[in-house]
């Protein structure tokens, strides 16, 4: 829509900070603004997720219901098999997705798992669908497969910051992550990648987030915040909750540090209300998920995110 004069790669932290500071109505003004420029307000994208592997993951991600290190309701899976999963591609279309999310409970891919992870992918591009994956750590050639296939995104949050991280997550490193990212942008895959809010980290920690995410040689075409969804057995069960109006400034500073990039609602928007969405929307956000479950966790229905889409006027891309 415009041009990339506004996109940095080269924020400061208490810049970043200096904007998250401002009084509420003046930092959503901003940031809507830089919404209107880059993007049609009135318009979202849609994806769905599906699970194409369920439990076993041996990480020790603390939020997580699919590691093997916490009792959870959550019961190991095999991967689904092709079939099954283009029947539910086929469903997410019916329902107005235009882009087909796919998750395995995997520290990592495997070899042996690369040829019926390229068949899901060719089979659901032929559904005019767009293709992302979530499939753990990638090594160089496999990021590259998977490209060659047509995958269109690969999805590997950093969670929260670098400082935090550890607190979160022991069994990979920061680095890890980053160096997946930098595999799956030198394949040409474009990259969706962002952070989970509520994992019991500070303000400056969200910040230094958005910082990392800002700053990557070439912005995250999709960044999601998500928020908590707290799971029973996992060790971040009974948190506190994230402030409604601390989310929403994140999703403004999110739209202002990455104009281009699509700031997509994930999990936790089940339990938000219209008016936070709304605000959300208003803030940046231009993507959500769409399905009754992300993954193993509650989203919101799609008969009430159509409802609400309607209301705002807001359409589908």
């Amino acid at each position: 829509m415009t041009n990339n004069l506004n996109i940095r790669n080269n924020w400061t932290f208490d810049e970043l900070k200096t904007i998250y500071n401002q009084p509420f109505n003046d930092l959503l003004w901003q940031s809507h603004q830089f919404h209107r420029k880059y993007h049609d307000p009135n318009k979202i994208q849609i994806s769905t997720l599906m699970s194409i592997k369920t439990g076993g993951c041996p990480e020790d991600c603390k939020y997580c219901s699919q590691s093997i290190r916490y009792q959870t309701e959550i019961e190991l899976e095999k991967t689904l098999p092709v079939s099954e999963v283009i029947k539910q591609a086929k469903e997410a279309k019916k329902q107005g997705a235009s882009r087909f999310c796919m998750g395995a409970a995997w520290r990592n891919l495997s070899d042996t798992n690369l040829t019926r992870i390229t068949e899901m992918i060719t089979e659901v591009k032929k559904l005019k669908l767009e293709t992302c994956m979530t499939l753990g750590m990638l090594k160089k050639h496999q990021a590259v497969t998977l490209k060659n296939a047509g995958l269109d995104y690969y999805n590997h949050n950093l969670d929260t910051s670098e400082e935090y991280y550890s607190k979160v997550i022991t069994t990979r490193s920061y680095q890890d992550r980053l160096d997946t990212l930098t595999h799956v942008r030198n394949a040409g895959i474009k990259v969706c990648c962002g952070g989970i809010m509520g994992l019991g980290e500070d303000i400056d920690d969200r910040i230094k987030l958005i910082n990392v995410l800002a700053n990557l040689k070439e912005q995250p075409e999709s960044v999601p915040i998500n928020m908590l969804v707290q799971v029973k057995g996992t060790p971040l069960f009974g948190n506190k909750k994230v402030d409604s109006f601390d989310f929403i400034k994140i999703i403004s500073l999110s739209r202002i540090s990455m104009p281009k990039s699509y700031v997509r609602l994930s999990a936790g928007r089940d339990s938000m209300n219209d008016q936070m969405q709304a605000l959300c929307f208003f803030a940046g956000a231009n993507s959500i998920f769409y399905g009754e479950e992300l993954l193993t966790t509650k989203n919101s229905p799609i008969s009430h995110d159509q409802n609400l889409l309607k209301k705002l006027k807001i359409n589908s891309i």
